[in-house]
């Protein structure tokens, strides 16, 4: 329980679960990159990768895509965490907590929906 008795710790809070909401939506982006990099090299040269190659490419890039799906989930149960141990004090007065809750909720969601696409696309 924190015996700081200000609001800034909340915030502080609320700044390190948007940190790892922006972490965990880059990681998605790059293992969507890296997914897409073996099927780019294969149009633009049809004999530069092995098919071993275009297979590690592609689970890599899954990989990626939900570690970062993780990380947005973790991060949300991490911030709960933190919720708890605050006191009323340091909580503002009307201030809505379920914001970046729900954006990074909505971020694993669609980071899980992005790895099924791209597993579907895949086969």
């Amino acid at each position: 329980m924190s015996d700081l008795n200000d609001p800034r710790v909340f915030f502080a809070a609320e700044r390190t679960l948007l940190a790892w909401n922006r972490t965990s939506l880059a990681l998605m982006a790059f293992g969507f990159v890296i997914e897409r990099f073996g099927l780019f090299v294969q149009i633009i040269m049809p004999q530069a990768l092995s098919a071993g190659e275009k297979v590690f490419s592609f689970w890599v890039g899954i990989a990626f895509v939900l570690l970062g799906a993780y990380i947005s989930y973790a991060a949300t149960r991490q911030y709960y965490v933190v919720l708890k141990t605050l006191k009323p004090i340091e909580m503002p007065d009307g201030y809505r907590t379920g914001n970046g809750v729900f954006t990074n909720l909505m971020v694993s969601f669609l980071g899980i929906a992005l790895a099924v696409y791209l597993f579907m696309a895949h086969q």
